[in-house]
């Protein structure tokens, strides 16, 4: 069998053995069940695996009856996670689950708060501090992200991607590891952590009931550490970066990069909404020219060349298919005179 990589930074293990320190308890046992060597603790560029981390830190969590593993000023007893995701469960879609999250995250502690904003076409979730987080800052802050973004992911059962990751210090050593984190722009030294993404996402459905949560609770940390795979608006985000940005990302293997999937998923998601990419490419092209042949008065040649195609010949045999009628047929005017 494969063995997963080590993605995660040893700077989260570290931290949650200053949460040991704080509470005064040896971390020795928990360190030997994750295979975490105390060496390794001090190497700045070392990695551990999602099994070591999920390991790691299930252990701490009960060892030190801490959920929030040492962040706070007063610790998050356990089941504080499970009273969340309850909390938020019954909710019509993501917009509610997410707001009621943060509402009730206010219930547990003082030191940071939840918010969901949403400005035009774009949602942000930010976490605003009140207490000093001291070296335990970057995990506190890492870790409540991609807490509620694996389980609001989960409760629609969709890959929500993220546009853009901020965070209020500066880059750490382990920079690099963003990038698999959050899988997207990331800035440093910014007024406050938030993350960004398409606002439409807050209106898919909750999918989930209790028995999925029962189940779920019992392994949370994969939905933490792992990344979510299908995306329930990927046909939309595809026709958009089409129109955005035309043949350049005409392939699958230029969408593929630019969404973060390999090229097998992309086809197998867009099957499971019943959209294929050459349908997707040929719709994108089809209201590209009706808007410049009804808009402007640009050369037919113009036209076809805007919408992707190699020549005329070629784009008025489609045209046609399209829309029963020639490029020149469906732009003349109506005859008035009858």
């Amino acid at each position: 069998m494969k063995q997963a990589p080590a993605e995660t930074p040893m700077a989260f293990i570290r931290s949650i053995v200053c949460a040991y320190e704080r509470y005064g308890k040896d971390p020795t046992h928990a360190l030997h069940e994750a295979r975490i060597l105390p060496s390794q603790l001090k190497r700045i560029d070392a990695r551990v695996t999602a099994e070591q981390m999920e390991t790691f830190s299930g252990l701490a969590m009960r060892e030190l009856d801490d959920e929030a593993l040492g962040w706070f000023s007063r610790p998050l007893r356990h089941g504080a996670n499970g009273m969340l995701c309850r909390a938020s469960l019954p909710s019509p879609d993501l917009h509610v689950a997410l707001s009621r999250w943060c509402r009730h995250y206010a219930l547990l502690t003082e030191d940071i708060r939840l918010e969901l904003s949403v400005d035009g076409a774009t949602a942000c979730l930010s976490i605003h501090e009140h207490a000093d987080l001291g070296e335990q800052r970057e995990f506190c802050l890492v870790s409540s992200f991609r807490n509620i973004h694996g389980y609001v992911c989960w409760l629609a059962d969709s890959r929500i991607p993220l546009s853009h990751a901020a965070f209020p210090f500066s880059p750490p050593p382990h920079v690099k590891a963003y990038e698999w984190m959050f899988r997207g722009p990331v800035s440093f030294n910014q007024p406050c952590a938030s993350l960004r993404f398409d606002a439409r996402y807050l209106s898919l459905p909750v999918l989930r009931d209790d028995r999925d949560l029962r189940r779920m609770l019992q392994r949370p940390l994969p939905l933490i550490v792992l990344q979510y795979r299908r995306d329930r608006l990927l046909s939309g985000r595809i026709r958009e970066l089409l129109k955005a940005r035309g043949m350049a990302l005409a392939t699958a293997e230029a969408l593929s990069g630019e969404l973060n999937l390999s090229t097998r998923s992309l086809h197998r998601h867009l099957a499971e909404e019943g959209a294929s990419l050459q349908q997707l490419k040929n719709e994108v092209r089809r209201d590209i020219a009706i808007d410049q042949l009804t808009r402007t008065k640009k050369p037919v040649k113009q036209i076809a060349a805007a919408a992707g195609f190699q020549n005329e010949g070629s784009f008025n045999r489609a045209f046609k298919e399209w829309t029963g009628k020639t490029p020149g047929e469906f732009r003349k005017p109506p005859d008035v005179t009858r």
